[in-house]
């Protein structure tokens, strides 16, 4: 081989890894904090978030929180409430990590839209073009007494598109609403969510892809598992196991470094315990399908791109803030701005009509009738939450994150994520 080829095989092989997130001509700074007047947020109305926080805690609506606040990339409230485990008398702290769960999906659909921004794949190609078991898509029509069950065709093929605004068809097993779909995923051994076995996402994903769906692809919202197809296919597309994907491509750029699957040894005396509150106390919850212990124990190999990551609050601002910021944050740019755009369009027509939000291509959105219905915020703030109790949303226009952070299961009267939300969009003083 000519000098000339290895240098030209050299410029190849020493771009490709860089490619995924580059320098940016834009600078923008990484999250500080500030005085709430610097960015025209009114330092008394967001102390109302202390005393719903507080008569939370005292009414036993949640035992703790950690909630943030930042405007046009300053963090103007950053505190923590209550306690983190029912069986320590510990406060808990500012920077405590939390079970993410479906705030996991953000993350992994901006890791896909990355690859996509390099030419990867196109969003209506068939997933069966990169995961040939998908090939041939059947939908539910009749689960039988003995649990076989009868099908039909599904009318056309799964797209990226469809799994990564949730109108795949595909189901969510345990926590499925159709009760007909949990019985399958289980008979089917079907891994929802978390585990501490040993157990890949591949194997599990090649499983999901022989069972039926819900509806046609494209017909329905149905929330489930497709963000975990997301997450096998950005392997197949990186050669890179997902959650060495995301620590090179977001996380590390980014520094979320307390952002894991699994937390190392010297960070897990700082996970929140998950709690519930029965017999007139709080109690750490033991969990049903799975093991609240996860991200600290097992064999540490399923990386579910739905529902895996752990994290804090200000490393999840520090991601919201890169999409307010188009795409860049610290002069690393993961996105185009237009890429953001796309992201944050409706992707699913009608579906969700009259609902106030639309699916985007990571979020919900909210569109102008929800602005109209109050709380909710500007056109295009987009939004979401976990299955732990974790929600946040980001106002483009206000240029305004708000996170609130908690850990709890089985509690119906939490009242603090709508308070949360309304006071803090009253507290711009502009």
């Amino acid at each position: 081989m000519s000098l000339k080829n290895y240098f030209l095989l050299f410029v190849l092989f020493s771009t490709i890894p860089l490619f995924a997130q580059t320098t940016s001509l834009k600078n923008s700074p990484p999250l500080e904090e500030a005085a709430p007047k610097n960015v025209s947020m009114s330092s008394e109305r967001l102390g109302l978030i202390d005393s719903m926080a507080i008569a939370a805690i005292n009414q036993n609506q949640v035992p703790g929180m950690v909630a943030l606040v930042a405007r046009e990339g300053k963090i103007v409230y950053y505190k923590a409430f209550g306690k983190g485990d029912a069986q320590i008398s510990k406060p808990l702290e500012r920077d405590a990590i939390f079970r993410i769960a479906s705030q996991t999906k953000a993350i992994t659909s901006t890791g896909l839209m990355m690859l996509w921004e390099q030419g990867k794949f196109q969003l209506d190609d068939p997933i069966s073009k990169y995961i040939p078991e998908f090939e041939n898509a059947q939908v539910l029509d009749t689960l039988l007494p003995d649990g076989t069950y009868k099908t039909i065709p599904a009318d056309k093929p799964i797209t990226i598109r469809n799994l990564l605004t949730h109108t795949s068809g595909i189901g969510y097993g345990e926590i499925d609403g159709d009760a007909r779909f949990k019985k399958i995923y289980q008979e089917a051994g079907i891994t929802d969510l978390f585990t501490t076995k040993s157990v890949k996402i591949g194997e599990n994903i090649k499983k999901l892809a022989q069972l039926p769906l819900h509806h046609n692809p494209g017909e329905k919202f149905t929330y489930g598992e497709s963000i975990d197809v997301v997450g096998y296919l950005i392997e197949i597309l990186s050669g890179m196991p997902l959650d060495v994907y995301l620590r090179t491509h977001i996380f590390e750029p980014l520094g979320m470094s307390d952002t894991w699957f699994y937390l190392p040894k010297e960070k897990q005396e700082r996970l929140v315990a998950v709690q519930t509150y029965n017999d007139n106390t709080w109690k750490n919850y033991k969990g049903g399908f799975y093991d609240v212990d996860y991200p600290k124990k097992g064999d540490n190999t399923f990386f579910s791109g739905g529902a895996g990551l752990s994290s804090t609050a200000i490393d999840y601002a520090t991601f919201l803030q890169m999409y307010l910021n188009g795409g860049e944050l610290n002069g690393t740019r993961l996105l185009s701005r237009t890429t953001v755009d796309v992201i944050l369009s409706n992707q699913i027509g009608d579906i969700w009509a009259g609902s106030g939000s639309y699916h985007g291509l990571a979020f919900s959105v909210v569109n102008a009738k929800g602005t109209e219905m109050g709380g909710k915020g500007s056109p295009r703030t987009f939004e979401w939450g976990g299955y732990f109790n974790t929600q946040y949303f980001a106002d483009p226009a206000e240029k305004l994150i708000g996170i609130i952070m908690k850990q709890t299961q089985d509690i119906p009267n939490d009242q603090t994520t709508w308070k949360f939300r309304q006071i803090v969009l009253s507290a711009i003083d502009d």
